[in-house]
């Protein structure tokens, strides 16, 4: 289990560069993080170098992502999409945790918000408030 995110990560290296040999214009900003208490990112990683492939210029802020980092994040980068990981039931609450603070900072609905997780339902999405679970939702990308 200890040596999986490491292979994970060595293959995400090696394809990286395949899967960004493509001629498109950039599409916009994502601004991707694992939330706040969870340490798992290897999910989060992937959803990331398929968005660079798809043409999204990514801003990856890692995994124990606070609500006020993604906050800063997007006012800073101007992202038309916030992305949010979580592996642990335990730590779901923490994208509901952001979803206020959105609201705060006169972004949501301005901004398309996909959270995604072994956790996460669509059920659970709608209650937040999100746009779409699973970060591998297409129909936010075109």
């Amino acid at each position: 289990m200890l040596i999986a995110p490491k292979s994970s990560q060595k293959a995400l290296e090696i394809l990286k560069p395949l899967l960004l040999k493509t001629d498109l214009k950039p599409k916009g900003n994502i601004v991707i993080g694992t939330v706040k208490g969870d340490l798992h990112d290897i999910g989060k990683n992937i959803v990331g170098i398929m968005f660079e492939g798809a043409g999204f210029q990514v801003i990856d802020l890692g995994y124990d992502v606070s609500p006020e980092k993604f906050i800063e994040a997007l006012q800073r980068e101007g992202a038309q999409i916030l992305a949010m990981s979580c592996l642990l039931t335990t730590t779901m609450i923490a994208m509901k945790n952001v979803m206020e603070p959105l609201r705060k900072a006169n972004l949501y609905r301005k901004i398309k918000v996909m959270i995604g997780g072994p956790p996460i339902t669509d059920g659970y999405a709608q209650k937040i408030g999100a746009d779409a679970r699973e970060m591998t939702h297409t129909k936010l990308l075109s």
